[in-house]
């Protein structure tokens, strides 16, 4: 559909052109973007489209001040990523467990991480009681790791504290739910090079807090979650 002159003034700065311009700015950004690379490596896409090669699954929040390359100083093609809201992951998010069974029988990558992050609005929105409309059912997950936790949670006064908090039990909470699918457990039985990390990302300062809870088997899972 041809865009006309009635809907965008030919002024660049009324108010009505400013969507416009931010869509237009993406292509010039592309643009910008491959011509710096090419004066930098004139072979950098021709061996991008040879194929990847990642270690790691990145599986972060789908919030646009986490994208991981960029967090971890990775190249295109480094990280296999999978984001969603407020990085859950569930045994019926067909979604997720696509992205995972490629990543570690396809792609072969040693480490999956769980990368949530501080001033999360999913981890935010699942700690009080409005409604948003259908994402209310995916938040439902993450009450689910609050009442987990209530024990926890329910002593921290301050609500900044407590939602950072959750945001930490959540990333726990998604890397055992990591360990306890099929996919998992039966590469582990293949191979010892595959480890599950979980990770919170600060946004106000930049920097990663490892929060020491990684697996690379079910040494430590509850017999009932441990299949033969």
């Amino acid at each position: 559909m041809a865009i006309t002159n009635k809907k965008y003034n030919m002024d660049p700065n009324t108010e009505i052109n400013k969507p416009r311009q931010s869509y237009e700015q993406l292509l010039k950004g592309n643009r910008d973007f491959v011509e710096s690379t090419i004066s930098e490596d004139p072979e950098y896409f021709k061996k991008l489209a040879e194929g990847q090669n990642p270690e790691v699954l990145w599986i972060g929040c789908s919030d646009s001040r986490v994208p991981a390359n960029q967090l971890t100083g990775t190249k295109p093609g480094e990280v296999f990523v999978h984001r969603n809201i407020a990085n859950v992951c569930v045994h019926t998010d067909m979604n997720m467990l696509s992205v995972l069974d490629y990543a570690v029988n396809v792609l072969k990558v040693k480490h999956v991480i769980v990368a949530g992050h501080y001033g999360c609005g999913g981890v935010i929105a699942a700690m009080g009681s409005k409604q948003f409309g259908v994402i209310d059912n995916w938040l439902r997950h993450i009450k689910d790791v609050y009442r987990l936790h209530a024990h926890e949670l329910d002593l921290i006064s301050n609500e900044q504290q407590r939602a950072d908090r959750l945001v930490e039990l959540n990333v726990l909470e998604q890397v055992y739910n990591l360990c306890k699918t099929t996919i998992v457990q039966n590469a582990w039985r293949e191979r010892e090079d595959l480890e599950i990390h979980g990770w919170v990302v600060d946004i106000r300062s930049g920097y990663v807090k490892d929060l020491k809870i990684s697996c690379k088997n079910t040494d430590n899972m509850a017999k009932v979650f441990a299949l033969d």
